[in-house]
């Protein structure tokens, strides 16, 4: 194997590894994404109402 594809393999390994210790952290993204889109909602009613 070449330095070239070591390099490479390692660099995969490691890509892999930070995407699955971040899973905690986009499924919080997600439920905050979630919770703001439902506060707009929210707001989008009450403007509806309104008129």
């Amino acid at each position: 194997m070449t330095v070239t594809r070591k390099i490479l393999a390692w660099v995969l390994m490691l890509g892999c590894l930070g995407l699955l210790t971040a899973c905690n952290t986009i499924e919080g993204m997600g439920k905050d994404v979630g919770s703001g889109g439902q506060h707009v909602e929210d707001a989008a009613k009450d403007v509806r109402q309104g008129l």
